[in-house]
């Protein structure tokens, strides 16, 4: 109890009210999950939802896994799970609850690409696949997202060395994100910030347009 991790929410508001301490013991609970769910998460990721809230634009490039902005309920709870699944209920909705930025009043204009291999990689089984599969179909429908997929009949492209993120802002300079083997990193130097822009416009040179890659998801979908 002393650590705080023992204690349900519902016992810290008891000892609150016992105590009389005026939220006391509920802080410390608060306190403790926050701290718990922080820790898991990648480093620099914490400081990139930050900057991600108010971005404007967003390039996102995914070679593993979908987006988590894309990410249905399910593959993201199949994925949480796999990796540690503590506090997974809080993560989950946490992950969900990011997908608010994509649709505020004036929505940002995003595009994403996907290398091949990210759909045919089968999350928490073909019915989880397929609602995540045909998420995409949803959202390569919005007026401001375009959604394409590198064939991996491309072979080797400029997106092979991993996934990242670029933010553009109103009147801010660009920012990057990437992860790498659970580590998290938030690219501000302009030099770099360069490297990943050129970086996107190469693997871009090898996606699909955007019908044809319509086509392959359901193409995916059909065979799961």
């Amino acid at each position: 109890m002393e650590s705080g991790r023992k204690v349900s929410e519902q016992s810290a508001h008891d000892l609150d009210t016992y105590f009389e301490t005026g939220g006391h013991f509920y802080r410390l609970w608060k306190l403790a999950k926050d701290i718990e769910v922080h820790f898991v998460l990648p480093p620099g990721f914490p400081e990139y939802l930050q900057y991600e809230r108010k971005a404007t634009s967003y390039r996102i490039f995914s070679v593993l896994l979908v987006s988590g902005l894309f990410q249905t309920e399910d593959y993201t709870r199949s994925i949480l799970a796999a990796n540690d699944g503590t506090n997974l209920a809080e993560l989950v909705a946490n992950r969900m609850e990011r997908k608010a930025v994509l649709e505020r009043a004036i929505a940002p204009h995003t595009w994403v690409v996907l290398d091949e291999t990210v759909l045919r990689r089968t999350v928490g089984g073909p019915e989880i696949m397929r609602e995540q599969l045909t998420y995409l179909l949803e959202v390569s429908e919005r007026v401001n997202t375009m959604l394409q997929i590198v064939p991996m009949s491309a072979g080797y492209h400029a997106g092979l060395g991993g996934s990242f993120t670029i933010l553009g802002f109103e009147d801010e300079p660009d920012l990057a994100y990437t992860e790498s083997a659970g580590e998290g990193l938030l690219i501000e130097r302009p030099a770099r910030i360069r490297d990943k822009l050129v970086r996107w416009d190469l693997l871009r040179g090898y996606a699909l347009p955007v019908p044809e890659s319509r086509v392959l998801i359901k193409t995916v979908m059909e065979s799961l």
